[in-house]
C-alpha cells in the first residue's frame, strides 16, 4: 500500500501574529513554524501502516524552501521519502490542484489529510482533493483500518459518529481520534540523523488558477476587562448581565 500524507507548514500557536499590506497579507517575521496539527496525527497513523502492514508512507508539502525542515521532522518522525511542489500556497484550490497532479503521478492508495490546516481554517483541501481525483472521501476522520483494498473509517457527526466502509483509493480528512496525542512521536536522535540521507525530491508546480483572494485579515477584538460586583449587588449584577452583556 502506498500512502501519501499532505503536510501544512503552519505557525506555531505560541507565535504573535500580524499582518502587513493593510492587512491583507500575513507577516511571517519571527514566527515559528510547525507540522500542522491534524496533518501530524494523520502521519502517525500512516507510520503505524508502515510498521504493521508494510506500507510506503510519503509526505508532500506546497511550499517554498522554507518548509523542508518541516518535512524533514515529518521524515524523522518516520516517513519514506518526501515531496516539495515549489510553489506558494496561494488558495486551496491551487494547493488541491497541486496534490491532485502528485498523487496521479505516484499512484497512491491513500491520501491522508488533516481535515483543516491551523493557520486559515479552511477545511478545503482534502474534499476538493477527492473531487479532483473522483477517490472516494471521508473528512473530520476519528478512526481507520486498512484490509487489503477496504478500509472502514469512523467520523465525528452531530451528536454522535458515523461508520463508513469504503474501497481504495481513499482521501481521509483526518483529525485528533485517529491517533491520541499520546500517540504521537518525538523525532529521536536516530530519526533525525536518518531523516537527513532520505531523499526529498522538488518538483515544479502546474499550471492552475487560483479560485479565491484573502481581502484583508482582522484580529479578534481584544477582552474587555472584567467588571466586579458586590456579592450583595444582585440588581447591578443583572442589569448588566441584562444591557451590557445581553446574555439575559
Amino acid at each position: 500500500m502506498k500512502i501519501l500524507v499532505c503536510i501544512s507548514h503552519v505557525p506555531d500557536t505560541t507565535s504573535k501574529i500580524n499582518f502587513v499590506n493593510g492587512d491583507s497579507e500575513f507577516d511571517t517575521n519571527g514566527v515559528q513554524y510547525v507540522i500542522n496539527p491534524n496533518d501530524e496525527f494523520g502521519l502517525t497513523r500512516a507510520v503505524w501502516f508502515q510498521e504493521q502492514q508494510g506500507a510506503k508512507v510519503t509526505v508532500v508539502n506546497v511550499g517554498g524552501a522554507d518548509t523542508e525542515p518541516t518535512l524533514r521532522k515529518a521524515l524523522a518522525i518516520g516517513a519514506d521519502d518526501a515531496i516539495r511542489v515549489n510553489a506558494t500556497p496561494t488558495d486551496g484550490f491551487y494547493v488541491a490542484k497541486q496534490l491532485a497532479e502528485v498523487v496521479k503521478n505516484g499512484g497512491y492508495d491513500l491520501v491522508i489529510c488533516g481535515k483543516e490546516s491551523l493557520d486559515y481554517n479552511g477545511g478545503m483541501v482534502p474534499g476538493m482533493l477527492a473531487g479532483l481525483l473522483g477517490y472516494n472521501f471521508v473528512n473530520s476522520c476519528t478512526e481507520l483500518t486498512i484490509e487489503g483494498t477496504s478500509a472502514k473509517a469512523s467520523r465525528e457527526i452531530d451528536g454522535g459518529k458515523e461508520v463508513i466502509s469504503a474501497s481504495l483509493p481513499l482521501v481521509i480528512g483526518g483529525q485528533k481520534g485517529i491517533v491520541e496525542e499520546k500517540d504521537l512521536r518525538i523525532p529521536n536522535m536516530r530519526g533525525i540523523m536518518t531523516a537527513r540521507t532520505k531523499a526529498l525530491t522538488v518538483i515544479e508546480p502546474v499550471g492552475a488558477e487560483n479560485a479565491t483572494k484573502a481581502v484583508k485579515f482582522e484580529k479578534p477584538a481584544p477582552k474587555s476587562a472584567v467588571k466586579l460586583f458586590n456579592a450583595d449587588d444582585i440588581d447591578g449584577l443583572i442589569s448588566a448581565l441584562h444591557n451590557e452583556a445581553k446574555v439575559i
